[in-house]
């Protein structure tokens, strides 16, 4: 077991990401076609086919699941992931070949290395083709190459994040699993003892708490167009359409515990939960282990980490 997203039976996970420019994609790759359901908290998100998986729609499985970089141009990544799929002959069969269905989010990461460079069809179709169950990578990769946390100070005292993922599995078999890539206004903290990992510096490179330097302002201080994280949340239970929206729902307190602010006017977070099926178990049983598999999947995106575009990062502080 890899203690990450991969050990949920039928998934797979792939990266690409251009280093120089600090953008990057990641794919969540699916051996079958899975029930999906997402939960949207912030007010400023950029995502394809979240339609689709509200319940009362028809088509009830997906194919694929794409995280990018790249601001609603990021977007175009899914398409090369769609590309991928319908090479294989995978897809939702419609009579005149298959369509892939692949829901997509993306976050604001722009503000570093070169915006003019942003994940699209090549990068998601090369994510696509280095979907792995045997490993995923954390850091400085994929979805996560941009990422950065602690803006409130502004964008030049923010510090560097990155992509995270974790997994648990109990002794029936189930096994839940996270990646996320965490691109926060705010600072990430550790639940069990509120200490801040990465966050807003001060002038004298002190992390600062986001809350605090919140209440100093008469007026919101979170710059827009900088934030928003993403994430899929994974188990190999077996849940229909509306119980997937459900875990969603519920997993976002693995966000709410290990980073402040969330859910602002210029985020865009947003949890895709998948479902493999094979085992039989409760809904709230897979949320809240959802939710504790977020969380440190949050944890390890901001410690795995490492400096890039002139920002330090967690590792880079604490060696």
């Amino acid at each position: 077991m890899t203690g990450t997203i991969v050990d949920v039976p039928g998934v797979k996970v792939g990266h690409a990401q251009n280093e120089e420019a600090l953008t990057g994609c990641s794919v969540i790759m699916l051996d079958r076609p899975s029930v999906c359901g997402v939960d949207v908290r912030g007010s400023a998100p950029g995502t394809r086919e979240t339609d689709l998986l509200d319940p009362v729609n028809l088509v009830n499985a997906v194919h694929a699941i794409c995280l990018s970089g790249g601001s609603a141009y990021g977007l175009d990544a899914a398409t090369g992931v769609m590309q991928y799929l319908e090479e294989q002959g995978i897809g939702l069969e419609v009579g005149f070949g298959v369509v892939p269905i692949v829901p997509a989010a993306v976050l604001f990461d722009l503000a570093v290395g070169d915006h003019r460079i942003r994940p699209d069809r090549t990068m998601g179709f090369q994510a696509a083709t280095a979907a792995s169950n045997e490993t995923c990578p954390q850091g400085n990769v994929g979805a996560g190459t941009g990422a950065t946390v602690g803006k409130l100070n502004g964008f030049a005292n923010a510090m560097k994040s990155g992509l995270g993922s974790a997994s648990i599995t109990l002794p029936n078999g189930l096994v839940v699993g996270a990646l996320v890539a965490v691109n926060a206004v705010g600072h990430v903290m550790e639940p069990e003892n509120g200490q801040i990992l990465a966050g807003p510096r001060d002038d004298e490179g002190n992390i600062r708490d986001s809350v605090e330097v919140m209440k100093a302002h008469t007026f919101s201080p979170i710059p827009p167009g900088t934030n928003t994280t993403i994430a899929v949340v994974a188990s190999n239970a077996t849940l229909t359409k509306a119980e997937a929206k459900k875990v969603a729902q519920m997993a976002h307190d693995g966000l709410a515990r290990t980073i402040r602010p969330i859910h602002t006017m210029f985020d865009g977070d947003t949890i895709f939960a998948v479902a493999t099926g094979g085992i039989e178990t409760s809904v709230d049983l897979i949320g809240t282990l959802s939710a504790d598999v977020l969380a440190e999947a949050v944890i390890q995106a901001v410690k795995s980490a490492k400096a890039a575009g002139g920002l330090p990062s967690h590792s880079s502080i604490h060696r």
